[in-house]
């Protein structure tokens, strides 16, 4: 076994994860806490301690030699901060300072989740072996991060690649943002359910009124579901074609439990994607699956701090 480890972090606003990751990707010792959300910021650094002690107390703790921290955002990976939305009590937290002090002085790299989840698929997932990736994370939110000739692109802060702010319509509803038609404001989790119930969909006995509850009903033949899905996968595929324009990407990779909607996302936006990636250097430009799944943030936190030829740079270290 590799004795070349990462302490990686996942930061959420449900949980805080841990692992130390080998050279191979593999996952040697993990450790978890419930994010207390709603409390004030120590007490939610208090949590991501508790979750590096215990990661401590491993004997391969000794062999880890940076730290990688994928946050929910927004993130300044040039200042060192993050100011989740889903955890008020930090805001411009210095988390970089906090986990190096914690960890004994060892380097610490920090990026976005969106970016994470790109590291981790270029590394190990679906975009392994290409040079130009968009990679997608559908979920409460919608966030995403690019490879760039072979390489992560996180860009001064940390969040080049934030596809969930492309405004896709401009007289479309205000974004919480600040912007207006973004495609986060049509194709993330809430905004499909919130879509479907006003245009008459109505969840089943057991009450579900999520986004999979509507690609169920999607899925079961349902057209007010399915169109929902259908205004979702246009809105993603619009993001998708302006970013290929723009930079030249060969395949998009989405990810987040919005993807686990299977082919009702995934048929509708490849269909869209005909549509709207018609120029000739981005109509061969393809659509997948992400392969790393709930493990996607620790991994892309250990690739972003330990860079290899097939995973990322790093954007800022500690």
């Amino acid at each position: 076994m590799s004795t070349d480890l990462v302490v990686a972090l996942d930061i959420g606003g449900t949980k805080i994860a841990g692992a130390l990751v080998d050279a191979g990707g593999r996952i040697q010792v993990r450790a978890q806490r419930p994010t207390p959300a709603r409390e004030d910021g120590e007490t939610v650094m208090k949590a991501v301690t508790a979750v590096l002690d215990e990661l401590a107390g491993s004997p391969l703790w000794a062999s880890a030699g940076a730290v990688g921290i994928g946050s929910a955002g927004p993130v300044d990976a040039s200042a060192g901060t993050v100011s989740p939305v889903n955890v008020p009590g930090w805001r411009d937290f210095p988390i970089v300072e906090r986990v190096q002090r914690a960890t004994g002085g060892r380097p610490v790299t920090l990026v976005g989740d969106g970016v994470a989840m790109t590291a981790a698929e270029h590394w190990q997932g679906a975009a392994r072996g290409h040079d130009n990736a968009l990679c997608l994370v559908v979920s409460t939110g919608v966030g995403g991060g690019l490879v760039l000739d072979g390489r992560l692109h996180p860009g001064p802060t940390g969040n080049a690649g934030h596809i969930g702010h492309i405004s896709v319509d401009l007289d479309g509803d205000p974004c919480a943002c600040g912007g207006r038609g973004c495609v986060e404001r049509i194709a993330s989790g809430p905004h499909i359910a919130r879509r479907a119930l006003e245009a008459g969909w109505r969840p089943g006995p057991d009450g579900d009124a999520s986004a999979a509850a509507v690609a169920a009903a999607a899925r079961a033949g349902d057209p007010v579901a399915a169109a929902s899905f259908e205004r979702a996968a246009q809105a993603l595929a619009a993001g998708i074609a302006a970013t290929a324009s723009l930079v030249e990407i060969d395949i998009a990779v989405v990810g987040g439990g919005v993807a686990g909607a299977g082919e009702v996302l995934f048929a509708p936006l490849r269909r869209s994607l005909r549509s709207y990636a018609t120029l000739s250097f981005v109509r061969g430009l393809t659509v997948v699956p992400a392969l790393t799944g709930t493990d996607a943030g620790l991994l892309g936190a250990a690739a972003a701090a330990a860079p290899r030829t097939d995973a990322s740079t790093a954007p800022i270290r500690g």
